[in-house]
């Protein structure tokens, strides 16, 4: 094209796209960085640019775009563009075949390829914490051969703060909590010789405040989590501060007091962008449902429930839609529909014990014991602990979560077990989940 499009052209292109395309046009205007990666995947021609446009090259663009990128940063966008195609070279190759590859191919040394496997990192984490362990450690190996005289030293020192920061989270998930302390000790040193780069403080604080969490360490979690809330507002990261706030509702509930968490995941839900997370958007709002429902508000719950099963219909995962069967019998039995709910506790019960997961097994097994204890079902509830105790056994739960149902059953068999005996066995289930140390007393 040798002349500007003229300007009904240009509203007529506009106008053709959808609401999506527009809204991604309107970033590309604004961000010189996706300017130049669209440049290198286009990959015209000198002949097929605009004539009229080559005093761009002299222009101030600062009032557009301010700063425009310097050499590093176009070198950075370069690799992050050839970074999905050297991970999936990576990944086919044995892993001892890729730290050799790492350490000494310098087409393996590369910013963009760094980023992506902490990116890889994050999103396996809760599934699977070991691969995301092996996805910090191969990030951390980039980062460590990165070249000082190619990149900025002070922020080749963020990049590794933060594959230290994201690899003490995966052996966090992982309950290796000693190991995971001393990766955010390394993590936090090299953020003080980095260039104090606020989204990464934020970053490693809302990490770290996850350590906390699982150290039962509530109030300094809490603490970690308002400051990196406060960074991602001033600086308009407001998605970021959205999943800050999720993991506060996370802290009230494992300290027991999940009311304390409607009005953080309320706000969340606003701030939270699906198209970046859908993911997270349906965690805020399954959390919020369960905390509406724990607090005894059943028809909010229900009322969010019912505008979130667009979105519940987004996740196939197993887990997924046992939780989801879980919390509408939640509800369904809060509004007195015992028939609904019970069929959905042993729907959702049925799909935790097919995917191996104990906890959940025991908690909504705990559900159905409390609607049996209710309506006086007594043969139900000695055949529902029968049932249960094997089960966990096989399952692995810890020795005081064992020894409280084992009471229980104890008790169901005696004929001595109340209402009030269920409620505080589930009670103490759902708090020894994040406190395994916890003591059950008979």
């Amino acid at each position: 094209m040798k002349f500007h499009p003229h300007d009904v052209i240009l509203e007529e292109f506009y106008l053709s796209q959808t609401e999506e395309q527009q809204a991604l046009l309107a970033h590309l205007v604004h961000c010189p960085r996706c300017i130049l990666r669209l440049g290198h995947l286009t990959d015209r021609s000198p002949e097929g640019a605009c004539s009229v446009c080559d005093d761009l090259a002299t222009m101030d663009l600062a009032p557009w775009f301010g700063a425009v990128p310097d050499r590093m940063e176009q070198a950075i966008v370069r690799e992050r563009a050839a970074a999905p195609a050297l991970f999936v070279e990576l990944m086919g190759l044995s892993p001892e075949r890729r730290r050799l590859l790492m350490r000494n191919s310098a087409r393996f040394q590369s910013w963009g390829l760094c980023e992506l496997l902490l990116e890889r990192c994050r999103e396996t984490a809760i599934q699977n914490p070991t691969g995301a362990e092996e996805m910090a450690l191969f990030a951390l190996e980039v980062s460590n051969r990165l070249d000082t005289t190619s990149y900025r030293p002070v922020l080749i020192r963020d990049l590794q703060a933060r594959a230290w920061a994201w690899l003490g989270n995966a052996r966090r998930v992982k309950s290796d909590l000693r190991e995971a302390e001393e990766a955010f000790l390394k993590a936090e040193a090299l953020l003080r010789q980095g260039s104090r780069d606020p989204l990464e403080r934020a970053l490693f604080l809302d990490l770290k405040a996850s350590l906390r969490r699982a150290q039962r360490r509530f109030d300094e979690a809490l603490g970690l989590l308002r400051r990196a809330v406060a960074i991602y507002y001033r600086s308009g990261h407001f998605h970021r501060a959205g999943r800050s706030l999720v993991n506060m509702d996370l802290i009230h509930c494992y300290a027991g007091h999940p009311e304390r968490g409607i009005p953080l995941l309320s706000k969340a839900i606003e701030l939270i962008d699906v198209d970046l997370e859908p993911r997270l958007k349906l965690c805020a709002q399954h959390n919020l449902i369960q905390d509406l429902a724990e607090a005894g508000r059943f028809c909010e719950a229900q009322k969010l429930y019912r505008e979130t099963c667009p979105l519940y219909r987004e996740f196939s995962e197993g887990w997924a839609k046992s939780r989801r069967k879980w919390v509408k019998g939640k509800i369904s039995l809060g509004l007195g529909r015992t028939a609904q709910a019970e069929r959905l506790f042993l729907a959702a019960r049925d799909g935790f014990i097919d995917d191996g997961i104990p906890y959940d097994t025991a908690l909504v097994s705990l559900e159905l014991a409390i609607l049996y204890a209710r309506k006086g079902r007594t043969a139900d509830l000695k055949r529902l602990a029968q049932e249960m105790l094997p089960i966990f056994s096989s399952l692995q739960i810890h020795r005081e979560a064992l020894a409280a149902l084992s009471f229980l059953r104890k008790a169901l068999e005696a004929e001595r077990a109340s209402l009030e005996l269920v409620s505080r066995v589930a009670s103490f289930l759902r708090r020894a989940e994040h406190d395994p140390g916890l003591r059950f007393e008979p």
